[in-house]
């Protein structure tokens, strides 16, 4: 297969399943299994940025009302302050991982496991409140660095769970966690790709292949998002858990019948 065929599927998968509550790296990790050449961790952190730029484009309105806003609009600064206090606790846990020479497995089987401990029912008739507090911004910097250690883990859907379960709404858990997102990518990306040039070990980064992946994922995952906005508008998350446990199901059943 050509490369540039399996950065597209690359960029795919990772747009759609980003910031959808099913793990973009545990995705990732899966689909390199078929494919004839695997990708440096440094292509697949870079290709995020695709993404980040489509949760930008989504939520242009609401991250013009805080950058601009916050000075006259008291809820909007809390708001912006608890956005950056939760990115600063997963920066700081990322930079500990970092420190230790932490990777990520490349075995399915982690995967496997971790889709089927998230595939769980989302809880319902609970009392819900449209602000996040300072706790639900915690609890969210230390879901990402969950995901972040647990590649089949989805970052976004650790971090809307916890908040769930704490009492944010649907709509509200994600949204934070999406531009929590945005500047947690964009720093991954960045660390991850000046450790790569400094040490680039035997394989380089192409440009052209890097460019292919970003727009690709950029694509998809705008796509993904708008869908997925209007989804929950309608739906529970039950149908994506429902899904993790089929597929880490699949993962593993292998793996025990060895």
């Amino acid at each position: 297969m050509s490369e540039w065929i399996e950065v597209v599927i690359l960029g795919i998968i990772e747009g759609i399943t980003e910031f959808l509550p099913i793990s973009s790296t545990g995705h990732l990790l899966l689909a390199e299994q078929f494919l004839s050449r695997r990708q440096s961790d440094a292509f697949l952190v870079v290709i995020q940025s695709g993404a980040v730029a489509a949760v930008l484009l989504v939520f242009k309105q609401r991250l013009r009302q805080l950058l601009f806003g916050w000075r006259r609009d008291p809820a909007a600064r809390d708001y912006l302050v608890r956005l950056i206090a939760a990115f600063a606790l997963t920066s700081a846990g990322g930079l500990i991982l970092k420190a230790v020479d932490f990777e990520l497995p490349e075995t399915a089987t982690p995967v496997g496991v971790a889709l089927l401990v998230g595939g769980e029912r989302w809880l319902r008739g609970r009392t819900v409140t449209e602000v996040v507090t300072w706790s639900m911004a915690v609890a969210m910097g230390l879901a990402q660095l969950v995901a972040a250690v647990f590649p089949g883990t989805s970052r976004s859907g650790a971090a809307i769970l916890i908040t769930l379960v704490m009492g944010l709404s649907r709509s509200m858990s994600i949204e934070f966690s999406f531009l929590l997102g945005v500047p947690t990518l964009v720093a991954a990306g960045i660390v991850q790709g000046a450790s790569y040039y400094r040490h680039p070990g035997d394989e380089l980064l192409r440009a052209d292949m890097l460019l292919l992946g970003i727009v690709v994922s950029a694509v998809t995952a705008f796509i993904a998002v708008t869908w997925l906005l209007r989804y929950v508008r309608t739906h529970t998350f039950e149908g994506f858990g429902w899904y993790r446990i089929a597929l880490g199901a699949a993962v593993l059943l292998p793996v025990l019948l060895r």
